[in-house]
């Protein structure tokens, strides 16, 4: 084969082939047209077919013209000319190893098989980047939403370019795999090849529809073509530079180059690439990626996504990566921490780790625990997720647990709403993977503390004590040299004569040591000398007798004794003497070890401890969350407690307890959450058989109910009844609660009680299951014995309640009402029982009245009747005790009115029940005749129309159409006007009848009417406090039965209110006047600071029952609020917590209803800084924080800003200037709100030289300068800082100057005061015309209102609410106010009404 006079170079452009090179290089000679290049492609394809792969050296043209036309050219062409090129590629790559493998290759063929390797390889990857760019752009503009297009048209041709990727790629993977640096002269294969290889598997994957699932071939093929080139042709650092700019340009590419570098890392071994793109990342400028978030973000999920892969071998290449935590963008540093975490689980996890791994496992942990107080939200947010997972791992190390549990608890408190949920999930995480306990109660946990640490300390004593008292042998030794030396010294010199003892050696060397060791423990020392002589002679070269005869022989022999006694060379002493010190030391390593176990005991203990504290700690801020406006939060909360209930902390029954209420939530998600919650608590038992769990079942639900309020047992009867409505409460639970309450399951009074109550829960959901068994109920619960447990004769009352019929029937829904005769035995039991209860002292008898009168009136017909004979029988029984202690006997015909006449005489309980039996009959007659009665009568009304038009209709269908037409829209027409007619006279009916006959002298009530008002009129003749508090509370029940009793007795009420000494008396009276606000709102309208000033009320019990009342007023829109709310917002620093929830619900929910904080704030700042009246300033700037977090519209702000810069002027004292300027540093200024302050700059000029004043502005300023970004706004800012600056120094000066000179230009409005008050009316018109709602009160009208509402007569006498006064006049004890201390019913409800007398 002859060698081409040519070489063909790759070029860098395309364009570089139509340029001759210079001699020896490859140009394109000619471009043909789009419309001739059919054929010469067909004869390129018949030289393939002659010549084979070489054919292209003659035929590189037309394709070349091909890809130089491929826009224009034809689809079945390029399809055509791609199908030649793969066959082309296909048939030289097979054909490349025979001619590899050739020793005897020509040169010339060599350079032939080159060049045209290159030029094939230059036209297919040209064609597959030519398809490439084609099909992202038809991808981007040619298709729709949906795609069809796209599949409309593969489907037409039947070409589809991505399923020829995959096989494309595959066919230069095999390529790249030969050898081809033999084509190279076996040099290394230039740069250039490789590049254009690879080029077109970058191209593919620069497609963003690559990381689709159907892809993942195309993604694993562009994979292995990439190893492919690593691995032969050194195209690592190529490819580092090339991914490392894709994962910055191309965010989709993240995850498949994280798969792909995994790959290699794992089957192709080059982890290498891993340390090189890591590398490159982390030398990256952290301020120039902060500039470029969608660079840094590719870089943030390729860590994240190659740290979850390969742990170990990116820990390895950690520290290159590691000073980007201190950058500024968030994702970035989230990412690391990312990689650290999956290191901490995957990689240093284990009790086997080395020292070192341990130390980076320690650093690590530091590093986490450092950010989870990053600044940014979105990071602190990441490591809680993370530490979550390693806490669910069980790879946080036990010394960490309590410093990760602190933090934990510390980001609850955090401002980020997801910090905050993850915060939770965390602690959750916490719970359910400790190693400590299943029951985690600080209380169980601190007694076996206690013992065992105290255990502990005793078992170091006595260690100290044994260590002080044992001495080792080598010490005895020491001690004893000494008369030893002395011994033998004495034995070794000539004998004296003396008798020597005669001591002969043992026949062994063993038997002689234990000897001669006897001996000593004796002290006999001479005998020990003496006898290791001998043996020195005798077992010469024996141990332990082997040492040196000639010589110092003294030192031999102590040598040889030392070795005895101490026990040195075990090995080679006899097994005799070594047995004794074995054995001690033994018994000494046994207390060690008991030692380090106990030791190891309390750490146990005291970390479980800890770690309970640190929970306990958390559950107090979690419960606080349940309120919070974010879902999310909510739910976790949530969940939080019912994981913390299954670990056993007695505290999470609060939290349990705490979320009853959001099951009135008006978010579906939060009201499923709070039924899952209890589903799995409660519904959910452990217990072999059925009835085992139904017992759990109750049980559980019945300590829920423990010293429960009426609010938690209302919110668990709608969850119970949820449960009851879908059959999750199974029968064995009922039928065990009716064998409870019937005591056929031996129970406590207590669990009676709750499985009644329990009972009618579930009836609300099934009104059958009390209306099967009411006999039951009735004939148990309603007994004889009644009088021994009224409270579970008022449960029973309750669970029959339930099966009254809703008092409002739905919409088109006309059914009769459940009503029971008269003769049905439940009301004889109610009568019966009442009235046996009636004169006997208890307790509990007026709830179980009241219940048993309620319940009248629900279900009976003519429950008017029975409630008759009931008061009848009751004062019957009064006034045959009165008779007793008059001495006389009842007559049948006494009228029950003699009982007011002699009621001092009787006793105190007897009164009580008789007046509270009176109010609550009086109550629930009214509300039977609204209610009941009212709706009756349009149900028969409604049911007479119906039939009337039924009636009309079918005589009217007999009649022509025409006429019959019109006299149907006619009928219709007078329907309608008498329906909307007949419900007035209805209401006027019901109206009449309680104006003029419940109270009239014909009926019952009017008899006892004189009793109750001689009990509100002598508190000091009837000075009991339950007997006050119960007549009080009949007085406002009977006033609102009529408008005109009423309004003749609302003097006495309210003064009651405010001057009874009695708390009880005053709460009552609080909630009657808030009903007699809702049912006669004219009458009580002039009498609303009244109302209010029980908000200062000095008992606790009375502030909250008048911040409830009026919270319901305000919202419901039945008082008029002003100035006077600000009385509720001093609630909100109460000493009570419970007061200052009431409060802060109150002005969220206000918050509700429109711009209403809005309008009442300046009001509200008006008195709260009013220093007669007001609050102290640092209660003001905590109530102000409160209301001002509610202002949250820009044009509020604004206008507020203008508002309270005009109130400077008519602002009084130095505090309200501090006041209002504080005020201001709570809003958020914004450009706009910057420039009305600028407007209004002259208001507050003269005021900067107070410095608090002037401290509040620098601070206003410095808050809209963080947060302004114009260039402009912050020029504004330093002007307006530079002019306050000015007038706060010149104002400092002037100060000076007229302190030395007496005079001041400040108190000028000081000066003109006296002046002000006869010319205040027309400033304050002028300030009205800004805005009426910051109008300062004139002071003339204030002293006009003054004295027709607070001045007290001179001559008036002072009551005292004492009993001392039994003996005075009934005049004395009379509490009413005079007329001229009535306020009229046109009194207007302003801010001066209210004003203190100063």
């Amino acid at each position: 084969m002859s060698s081409p006079p040519w070489e063909f170079h790759l070029p860098l452009a395309p364009g570089d082939l139509l340029r001759g090179g210079g001699p020896g290089r490859y140009a394109v000679q000619e471009v043909l047209p789009p419309r001739e290049l059919a054929a010469p492609l067909a004869a390129f394809r018949a030289a393939f077919r002659a010549r084979g792969a070489l054919a292209v050296l003659q035929h590189f043209d037309p394709l070349y013209s091909l890809l130089y036309h491929f826009r224009a050219v034809g689809a079945a062409l390029k399809e055509d000319a791609l199908e030649l090129m793969v066959q082309v590629v296909s048939r030289h790559s097979n054909d490349l190893p025979a001619v590899l493998d050739d020793s005897g290759l020509s040169h010339a063929d060599r350079t032939a098989h080159l060049n045209a390797l290159k030029m094939n390889c230059y036209l297919l990857t040209g064609l597959v980047e030519a398809f490439e760019m084609e099909t992202c752009k038809s991808g981007l503009v040619g298709l729709d939403p949906s795609g069809k297009n796209k599949k409309n048209r593969a489907k037409a041709s039947g070409f589809s370019w991505e399923e020829e990727r995959e096989p494309l790629l595959q066919l230069l993977t095999q390529l790249l795999q030969l050898d081809l640096r033999r084509l190279w002269s076996g040099l290394v294969v230039e740069e250039e090849f490789v590049s254009l290889m690879t080029g077109s598997c970058y191209r593919i994957l620069e497609n963003p529809s690559i990381g689709l699932q159907k892809h993942r071939a195309t993604r694993e093929a562009a994979t292995h073509l990439l190893a492919a080139a690593l691995v032969h042709y050194d195209h690592m650092f190529s490819a580092t530079l090339k991914i490392t700019q894709m994962l910055q340009h191309f965010e989709h590419v993240a995850p498949v180059f994280a798969q792909a570098v995994s790959l290699w890392a794992t089957e192709y071994g080059l982890k290498s690439m891993v340390g090189e793109l890591l590398r490159e990342i982390g030398q990256k400028c952290p301020q120039d990626l902060a500039r470029d978030a969608s660079g840094i973000k590719g870089y943030a999920v390729f860590i994240t996504h190659l740290a979850e892969q390969i742990p170990a071998v990116v820990l390895s290449n950690m520290s290159v990566l590691l000073r980007h935590l201190d950058g500024e963008n968030y994702m970035m540093r989230n990412a690391i921490l990312t990689a650290v975490a999956e290191a901490l689980l995957k990689v240093l996890n284990g009790d086997k780790l080395e020292e070192a791994a341990r130390g980076t496992r320690d650093q690590f942990l530091d590093i986490l625990q450092a950010h989870i107080c990053d600044v940014s939200g979105f990071v602190r947010s990441r490591v809680l997720q993370l530490f979550t997972q390693i806490v669910q791992c069980k790879a946080l190390p036990l010394t960490r647990f309590q410093s990760v549990v602190s933090l934990a608890v510390g980001r609850l408190k955090d401002k980020s709403v997801v910090v905050v949920k993850n915060a939770i999930q965390l602690l959750a995480a916490f719970l359910s993977n400790n190693p400590f306990s299943c029951k985690l109660s600080c209380t169980d946990l601190v007694e076996p503390l206690k013992k065992e640490v105290q255990k502990l300390q005793e078992m170091r004593n006595q260690r100290r004590a044994t260590a002080a008292a044992a001495i080792t042998p080598e010490e005895e030794w020491e001690a004893m040299l000494p008369e030893i030396r002395a011994v033998t010294q004495q034995l070794l010199q000539p004998l004296q004569g003396e008798e020597e003892e005669v001591l002969e050696v043992e026949e062994t060397a063993e038997a002689t040591s234990e000897r001669i060791t006897g001996l000593l423990r004796k002290l006999n020392y001479k005998g020990a000398v003496r006898l290791t002589q001998k043996a020195l002679c005798h077992f010469q070269g024996l141990e332990p007798f082997s040492g040196p005869t000639e010589g110092n022989e003294e030192a031999t022999v102590l040598g040889i004794l030392k070795r005895l006694y101490t026990g040195e060379n075990p090995e080679d002493a006899p097994r005799g003497s070594s047995s004794p010190v074995t054995k001690d030391d033994m018994l000494e390593e046994q207390p060690q070890t008991d030692l380090v176990k106990q030791e190891m005991l309390v750490q146990y203990l005291q970390d479980a401890y800890n770690f309970s504290v640190k929970i306990t700690e958390a559950l107090s801020l979690v419960s606080k969350m349940m309120y919070e406006n974010s879902v999310s939060v909510v739910q976790e909360a949530i969940e939080f407690f019912v994981t913390v209930s299954q670990f056993g902390v007695p505290q999470a029954v609060l939290g349990v307890r705490r979320m009853l209420p959001l099951v009135w939530s008006k978010e579906p998600g939060i009201k499923e959450a709070v039924l899952n919650a209890y589903r799995r608590l409660y519904l959910s038992p452990s217990g072999d058989s059925e009835r085992a769990r139904a017992q759990s079942l109750v049980r559980s639900l019945s300590l829920i109910m423990v010293d429960a309020s009426l609010g938690t047992i209302q919110c668990l009867e709608e969850i119970i009844s949820e449960f009851v409505q879908k059959d999750e409460i199974k029968p064995a639970v009922i039928q065990l609660l009716w064998e409870q309450f019937t005591e056929k399951s031996q129970c406590s009074l207590l669990e009676r009680r709750a499985a009644v109550m329990l009972l009618g829960m579930m009836a609300q959901g099934k009104p059958e299951i009390i209306g099967s068994n009411l006999d039951v109920l009735v004939t148990v619960g309603l007994s004889e014995k009644v009088c021994e447990d009224y409270r579970l004769a008022q449960e029973v009352c309750n669970a029959i309640s339930k099966l009254a019929s809703n008092p409002k029937p739905a919409l088109g829904k006309n059914n009769a009402p459940f009503r029971l005769p008269q003769t049905h035995m439940l009301f004889g039991s109610l009568s019966k029982a009442v009235s046996k209860g009636f004169a006997q002292p208890s307790g509990h008898w007026i709830p179980f009245m009241e219940a048993a009168v309620a319940l009248i009136y629900q279900l009976a017909e003519g429950a008017e009747e029975i409630c008759a004979c009931i008061l009848q029988a009751c004062s019957q029984q009064a006034l045959e005790k009165l008779q007793e202690a008059d001495g006389q006997k009842a007559e049948p015909g006494d009228s029950p009115s003699r009982v007011s006449d002699g009621a001092s005489s009787l006793p105190t309980f007897l009164l009580m029940h008789l007046v509270s039996l009176v109010g609550q009959v009086a109550l629930q007659q009214v509300v039977y005749l609204e209610v009941s009665v009212s709706t009756e009568l349009r149900r028969r009304r409604i049911l007479r129309e119906e039939q009337k038009t039924k009636q009309h209709s079918e005589s009217s269908a007999k009649k022509q159409r025409p006429r019959s037409t019109g006299n149907e829209t006619t009928m219709e027409e007078e329907l309608g006007l008498v329906g909307a007619s007949a419900d007035d006279t209805e209401a006027e009916l019901i109206r009449s009848i309680c104006e003029t006959e419940l109270l009239d002298g014909k009926h019952l009530f009017s008899a006892f009417v004189p009793l109750v008002l001689k009990i509100c009129n002598n508190p000091g003749l009837y000075s009991d406090p339950a007997l006050s508090a119960a007549a009080a509370l009949t007085l406002g029940k009977v006033c609102m039965i009529s408008s005109e009793f009423c309004d003749s007795h609302l003097r006495l009420l309210f003064t009651m209110m405010e001057k009874s000494a009695l708390p009880g008396v005053r709460s009552n009276l609080m909630i009657a006047a808030g009903d007699l606000a809702i049912r006669f709102p004219n009458l009580v309208e002039p009498w609303t600071p009244h109302l209010y000033a029980r908000l200062r009320d000095p008992c606790q019990s009375v502030r909250q029952t008048a911040g409830l009342v009026m919270t319901h007023l305000i919202l419901k829109d039945m008082v008029k609020v002003k100035g006077q709310v600000s009385e509720m917002a001093t609630l909100l620093m109460d000493p009570e917590e419970a007061i200052v929830g009431l409060a802060q619900n109150f002005f969220s929910e206000l918050s509700n209803k429109g711009n209403a904080i809005y309008n009442l704030l300046p009001d509200i700042i008006s008195r709260l800084s009013d220093p007669d009246c007001g609050v102290d300033e640092e209660s003001f700037r905590a109530i102000m924080r409160h209301l001002f977090s509610y202002i949250t519209k820009d044009k509020q702000t604004e206008s507020l800003v203008e508002k309270l810069c005009q109130r400077f002027r008519t602002a009084r004292t130095e505090r309200q200037y501090r006041d209002l300027s504080h005020c201001l540093t709570l809003l958020p200024l914004t450009e706009r709100g910057l420039h009305k302050l600028q407007d209004n700059f002259d208001c507050f000029a003269d005021k900067l030289q107070d410095a608090t004043v002037y401290s509040c502005f620098q601070a206003v300023l410095l808050r809209f300068r963080r947060a302004a970004s114009k260039t402009e706004s912050k020029a504004l800012a330093e002007e307006l800082e530079q002019k306050l600056q000015a007038c706060h120094s010149r104002g400092l000066d002037s100060a000076e100057t007229c302190q030395e000179g007496n005079e001041t230009l400040m108190p000028e409005p000081a000066k003109r005061r006296p002046v002000e008050g006869s010319h205040r009316q027309p400033l304050s018109t002028a300030n009205r015309n800004v805005d009426e709602l910051f109008v300062t009160p004139p002071p003339r009208a204030l002293r006009n209102h003054k004295p027709s509402q607070k001045r007290r007569p001179p001559k008036k006498p002072i009551i005292t609410f004492s009993s001392d006064e039994e003996n005075s006049s009934e005049d004395e004890f009379s509490a009413e106010l005079t007329e001229e201390e009535t306020p009229t019913k046109t009194t207007p409800i302003t801010r001066s009404s209210a004003r203190r007398v100063r």
